[in-house]
């Protein structure tokens, strides 16, 4: 009983104890200048990509890089956290080469990752349209769409792999949307003038992910991986410099668990839901990259938010996530509003000529195909002027009645029925008779852990895939991309570098009582314990839900410097008051859904405070990154290449430090850096 008291003693030492350093670093903040809130760290660079022409490189890269024969694959572990598209592709690949796979997911099954919710494509260079089509065009787009903020040589290579991607998923029966003679389709999607986009109707990204769980399911039958559901990870284990194992707890015992591998993937998804409302899954978390962080992997563009134009508005104010509804949308639907603020007529009453398709209307060359990040701001420009509508007016219409007009209300019913079918359950509105209403919403992430050419995070042997890494996207993401970069990091990239690593392997043998992994699970049963006895009076929803209104009021659709500096203010006071007044209910030793979130909370909290100072020290408006003193006279962004045409990648600072701002410097030598224009 004596040791059961002195550990409860001990625990709420350390609460009282980062109590009181978050409330000094608040008293501290309102002296500080800007540049105050960080510390200048040596400049970083990507030294894997081989300085031969871009064309090249990634051939040259996989030729020179060592491999592992197929008898030494046997020896040889690799722990892979996550299993959406990156990490079951990865996995999956990665067992039929031989090494011996083990894979950890908090979901019940694979098949419920939120890749599932990517509806509406996959990007890929193929040319079927025979419109001008090609690698390189599909590169320039997608750096142009990230407004000049991403790594030319991985793009290049994820443009390259596209082409492959296809016929991969083809080859495993993913059920792609044909032509008349048997083609593949393509449509458009925003920031792009070809159509280079695959589709399996409105729900591609899961009948992508059935391809990569079968393809993983099959490896599991072979036993080549082993799969553990309802696990989530809570801390990587380093030995010697190196990732060799992760703490993770089972969900449903509450027993914590360590396991060992020769090196770890996180494949682990974005961070949206650090807003609360998101389109992501309820489930999205950070913490699996946010653990990573804090052992030394550097933290990439957290600033660099994708907000989505299109989707279902807020409904209320006991919301729990948002409803995307697929860009492919913008093929055929027009968006508008009202030309009058006060005009509050039904929407099929209002005359063409008293309508105004903005987009169409600032942006000819594009129209409602301009990119997300235009596509959104534009949206917010003319609520923001009175003219929104729906409650609160905090929305625009999506109007299908020129494309039924034109092609039957059956061939739209083909392209686009689950999606107007989940529209009119949601809302309970037939968008196939009056105007859907949609409102821009945070849905991706483009920052991530800073990788280098072979996506090896600054610790050795932690790889990182999909969206949880930040090399291919910049300050904006070019829809129908994420299932690409998902797939060509699982299937193609990672197979072929990952094993330049293992060559030097297998690794001196590690087990639970090594002291790092001691360390490790130390650390998370002292965070365990630590939050169950805090017993304050609010929820953990009820901080997520105010750390969700401060990074969308103040580091979301619209940044400026007085408002970053107040959202830091804020999340430090609330990173105190959680750590004195959460109240989570249960043990750990049981099922306990609460605990799960203010883990995830606590962690969002730091990446929140981080996402803003990451914003506040790039001044400059790029993609999503728009700062309100940085922009041109007619609103557009405005980048500032001579100060900011760097990657910001941020080391951990230690408990009440400072974050540490390393620059890895953009060169651009085969697409010109110039200001964006769709008009």
């Amino acid at each position: 009983m004596s040791d059961e008291r002195s550990t409860t003693a001990a625990v709420t030492e350390g609460v009282a104890d980062a109590a009181r350093r978050v409330t000094g670093a608040v008293r501290d903040l309102v002296s500080l200048d800007a540049d105050s809130f960080y510390a200048d760290g040596e400049d970083i660079a990507d030294t894997k990509a081989p300085a031969v022409p871009i064309e090249r490189r990634w051939d040259e890269r996989k030729f020179n890089a060592k491999l592992v024969n197929p008898a030494n694959r046997r020896k040889l572990s690799v722990i892979i956290v996550g299993t959406g598209l990156a990490g079951a592709s990865a996995a999956a690949t990665l067992g039929e080469a031989g090494y011996k796979v083990t894979t950890f997911c908090y979901q019940d099954s694979p098949r419920r990752a939120h890749s599932i919710a990517a509806q509406g494509g996959i990007n890929a260079a193929k040319n079927y349209r025979n419109d001008g089509d090609s690698v390189y065009r599909l590169f320039y787009d997608t750096v142009k769409g990230g407004d000049f903020r991403s790594r030319e040589s991985n793009v290049y290579r994820l443009a390259e792999a596209s082409v492959q991607i296809i016929d991969q998923c083809v080859a495993q029966g993913v059920p792609f949307a044909r032509e008349y003679g048997g083609l593949l389709d393509n449509r458009s999607f925003g920031g792009v003038q070809v159509s280079r986009t695959f589709y399996a109707r409105g729900q591609t990204g899961q009948q992508l992910l059935l391809g990569a769980y079968q393809a993983l399911e099959r490896q599991i039958a072979a036993k080549t991986v082993e799969m553990h559901t309802r696990h989530e990870m809570l801390e990587v284990v380093v030995v010697d410099g190196k990732a060799r194992g992760v703490v993770v707890r089972d969900m449903v015992t509450g027993e914590l668990e360590t396991h060992f591998a020769d090196a770890v993937v996180l494949a682990t998804g974005g961070y949206s839901n650090v807003f609360f409302l998101s389109t992501n899954a309820m489930g999205c978390n950070v913490t699996a990259t946010w653990r990573a962080h804090r052992k030394g992997a550097l933290f990439a563009n957290p600033c660099f938010t994708q907000i989505h134009p299109t989707c279902i508005p807020v409904s209320g104010d006991y919301q729990s996530k948002l409803t995307l509804m697929s860009e492919s949308l913008r093929n055929d639907g027009r968006i508008w509003v009202p030309k009058s603020g006060e005009d509050k007529r039904d929407a099929r009453q209002i005359p063409e000529d008293e309508r105004d398709y903005y987009l169409e209307r600032i942006y000819p060359s594009f129209g409602n195909l301009v990119p997300r990040d235009i596509a959104s701001r534009a949206a917010k420009n003319v609520c923001d002027e009175g003219r929104g509508v729906g409650p609160g007016g905090l929305g625009v219409y999506l109007d299908f009645a020129d494309a039924i007009a034109r092609l039957g209300r059956k061939a739209v019913e083909d392209k686009y029925g689950n999606l107007f079918d989940m529209y009119a359950q949601i809302t309970g509105e037939n968008p196939y008779e009056t105007p859907m209403r949609i409102y821009p919403a945070v849905h991706y992430t483009m920052g991530g852990l800073w990788v280098d050419y072979d996506l090896q995070s600054t610790i050795p042997g932690l790889f990182v895939a999909g969206e949880a890494n930040f090399s291919d996207h910049g300050a904006n993401r070019l829809g129908a991309s994420a299932l690409m970069q998902g797939l060509a990091d699982g299937y193609f990239v990672l197979p072929n570098t990952i094993n330049d690593y293992l060559a030097a392997g297998p690794f001196a043998k590690v087990d639970e009582s090594h002291p790092a992994a001691v360390e490790a699970v130390q650390a998370v049963r002292t965070r365990v314990d630590t939050l169950l006895s805090i017993r304050g009076t609010r929820t953990v929803d009820s901080f997520h839900k105010e750390l969700g209104h401060i990074m969308w009021d103040y580091c979301g659709m619209e940044r400026s410097e007085e408002g970053l500096r107040k959202a830091i203010t804020r999340i430090r006071e609330l990173k105190t008051e959680f750590w004195s007044d959460v109240l989570v209910l249960g043990t750990g030793e049981e099922i306990n859904q609460a605990l799960e979130r203010a883990g995830r909370v606590a962690d969002f909290i730091e990446l929140g405070e981080l996402m803003c100072i990451d914003a506040l020290v790039r001044r400059e408006s790029c993609g999503g990154h728009f700062r309100a003193e940085s922009q041109t006279e007619d609103g557009e962004a405005l980048r500032h290449d001579d100060e900011f045409a760097y990657v910001s990648a941020w080391e951990f600072g230690g408990e009440g430090g400072r974050p540490v701002l390393h620059k890895e410097q953009l060169v651009y030598e085969n697409v010109e850096m110039k200001q964006r224009s769709y008009k």
